[in-house]
This record gives C-alpha cells, structure tokens and sequence, in this order.
C-alpha cells in the first residue's frame, strides 16, 4: 500500500524498492505459492505481469486511472491466458463509458459484462454444430473423425468453421470454470477435437487456425476418445502383410482418410523442425488435389501412404529436435514468411543472432520474471533493429512468442 511516512501503525508492512521488486517477481513466478496480492493505491502504472488474470476491484476508480486498471490484466500470456477477468464489487462498470471519459465504442470493444458472454456461447456453439447435420457425436475414434470430416470437404469451408470455432473457444476460455458450462461440455468437446483434427500441419498463411486455450486443452485430455485415434504408423508402413490388406480394401476412401489422420497426427509432433516442413506441405498439397478431382481415392490412397513411409523414414534418420533448436527452427520459418522484395533479409544471420544474443541474456526462469522479461525483449528488439524490422509489431511479437516458448 501507498503509505504516509508518518503513519507508524503501517510500519511493519513498509518495504523498500528492493524487497517489493522480489515480492513481485514471486508474483510473476507460475510455480510459487503466492497467487495473490492485495494492494492500495499500488502498481496501477509500471506493473507488468502478463500472469496476472484476475482483478478484484473494491475502490472507486475512474478515467486514466480505471483504464490502467484494465490494462494490468489485458496481457496474453501464452496459450493459458488470452483475457483479462474484472471482478467489480461496486458496480463500477455498470455504465463504463460514463466511468471512462473516452470514445464509447472502443470502450465496449474492450469491456464485456460476462453475462454478455454467457448469453452468446449457446448460440456460438449451435453455429458450429450446423457444420454437421445429421452427425452421430457419440462416435469416437476414426469412425468419428472421419464422418465429421465430411461435412468439412474443402478449404473455405473449414477456415469458416475455424473462424467459429476460435470464436465459440474464446468465449468458452473467458467464462470458465462457470458451472453454466456443464451442460455444454459434451458439445464443445467434440467440435474442438474435430478443429483440432482438420487444422492445417503446414499453417502457412492460415491465419484462421489459433492454438486453442489452456482450459480448452485439458478439457479434450480428459477425453478418453482422444487417445482411440492410436499411432501405428511404423507398423503400417514396415509390415508388408498389413501394408498389402489396406491397399487391397473395398473402401480406398475410408483407407485413405484413417492414414490421413495419422500422417497429420504425426507430423503436428514435428511442427517447426524444418526437416518436416517440405512433408507437412506435401500433405497439404495432395489433400487439395484429392478435393479437387485431380486424384483419385486409390491414387490417394498409394500417395498417402508414400508419404507415411517418407514420414517414419525422415523420423529414423534425424535426431530428436532440442528445445532450442526448436527455437531456431520456428524462427528460421517465421522470417522465412517475413521475407518480401522489399526486405530481403537474411534470415540465417538474423536467427543466428537472435539466438546468440538471447542464450546470452536468459536465465533460468527469466520468462516468470520483469527483469528477465525485459533484457529479452530489449535483446530482441535491438536485433530487429540491426536488420530494420523493427517497426513490425507483429513480427516482434510472433518472435518473442517463439523465444518464451523454447528458450
């Protein structure tokens, strides 16, 4: 708390820049014990903590000062945290553009009242159900993967309903653990697997397809039905009998769409390495040519299953990524994309220096702390300058993502 000098009674709980600075560095810090701070007229300026989800406000506040309020929870962090959540006990936002002395629109874009929200998952849900008339949900494994994949058959169509389904998981996210949710869960389990199942291995220019939420991916695993679609493709392509049985099938169709399955499985472990990218985008280019005529279900089916055999080939050869290699790699592809006429980067030199600079300012846990923070973003940012992409925000940050996730 801000205090006067003067007031002793408060004596005992006065601490310097020093120890509070560590306070909140164990605030910061995922795996410590301390989950929550209670403050008055405190760190509403200047406080960076993009762990920080929930704000419990129980003083009025107003203007800039509610606005920074709002601001200190509005930072993603990572997949478990894409909204800030208010906990108003004074009704201060019952008529938030009175509240904030600012362009009413924008402040409504920012702002939602979670019964809002609640009132709109029902219908999200329903949206992306309408995918699939008709569908058995109770189907587990490839059966079911395989009839709602159907009524996916092409790529506009299912960059639609991924457009609904990171909708629908955006709201699901802001308004869990609310018990209201229990009468959904069946639903929204099963069309976050069936996303999960068509999205894109090669993401090139998908922009569509989101990582889904924290709470969303506990939720599929705890779902027993996940584990039915089993990985054998090393079995497949090196047993010659059981090779031979698929090829020799009376529904090449449904052949081709359980190894589909696996081959996209498979190669979403590999996202990243380089040494898979040209396979993922195989994948992706016969999976078009079969939508659009140009092959057959049998042809399909003998390309699908070169390409496993490619797959599990590829696997054997090289060694398993390191997690800063898998850094390296997400780099080396994220400005390979960033690449333009305009900016013919060298995108070797500019990973390479990112990764030097950054093995040189890390420390173990740097990501739970603000100096730890910093020192890598200033790190990364005097690089892009170096090369002078630093005025692209998105690249910065895609970048720093990367550097948070595998360094």
């Amino acid at each position: 708390m801000s205090v006067n000098s003067g007031e002793d009674e408060y004596a005992p709980y006065r601490r310097d820049r020093d120890a509070e600075g560590k306070l909140l560095d164990r605030f910061r810090d995922p795996t410590d014990p301390l989950k929550i701070v209670i403050v008055t007229s405190k760190l509403l300026t200047g406080f960076d903590a993009p762990i920080l989800q929930t704000m419990y406000l129980d003083r009025p506040l107003r203007d800039h000062t509610l606005l920074q309020a709002i601001c200190r929870t509005n930072r993603p962090y990572g997949q478990q945290k894409t909204h800030g959540l208010i906990v108003d006990y004074l009704g201060i936002f019952d008529d938030v553009a009175q509240a904030i002395q600012f362009d009413e629109e924008g402040i409504t874009r920012v702002v939602s009242n979670i019964s809002e929200l609640k009132d709109s998952l029902l219908p999200a849900i329903q949206k992306c159900l309408e995918y699939f008339p008709g569908i058995d949900r109770t189907l587990a494994g490839y059966e079911g993967l395989m009839v709602a994949q159907e009524c996916l058959p092409n790529n506009d169509i299912r960059d639609r309903f991924a457009q609904d389904v990171s909708y629908m998981a955006r709201l699901w996210e802001a308004i869990s653990p609310d018990s209201m949710l229990g009468g959904y869960e069946a639903d929204y389990r099963w069309l976050v697997q069936v996303y999960e199942s068509v999205k894109p291995v090669s993401t090139t220019g998908k922009l569509l397809w989101h990582q889904l939420g924290a709470k969303t991916i506990e939720l599929i695993h705890e779902n027993v039905h996940v584990d039915a679609v089993r990985d054998d493709l090393d079995t497949l392509v090196v047993d010659a009998e059981l090779l031979e049985a698929v090829l020799g099938a009376p529904d090449p169709g449904k052949q081709s769409k359980e190894i589909e399955i696996k081959v996209s499985k498979r190669l979403r472990s590999h996202q990243h390495d380089s040494r898979f990218k040209a396979l993922a985008e195989r994948l992706e280019d016969l999976k078009n040519r079969h939508e659009q005529g140009l092959l057959v279900s049998v042809e399909f089916l003998k390309e699908m299953l070169k390409l496993a055999q490619d797959v599990v080939a590829t696997e054997r050869e090289v060694p398993p990524i390191e997690d800063d290699e898998r850094g390296k790699a997400a780099l080396t592809e994220l400005f390979e994309e960033a690449r333009t006429e305009d900016t013919p980067i060298i995108v070797e030199r500019v990973v390479t220096d990112i990764d030097e600079i950054v093995r040189m300012v890390r420390f173990d846990g740097w990501q739970s702390t603000n100096a730890g923070e910093r020192e890598v973003k200033m790190a990364l940012r005097k690089t892009l300058f170096r090369y002078k992409l630093h005025q692209d925000v998105d690249l910065f940050e895609k970048a720093y993502g990367y550097i948070r996730e595998y360094y």
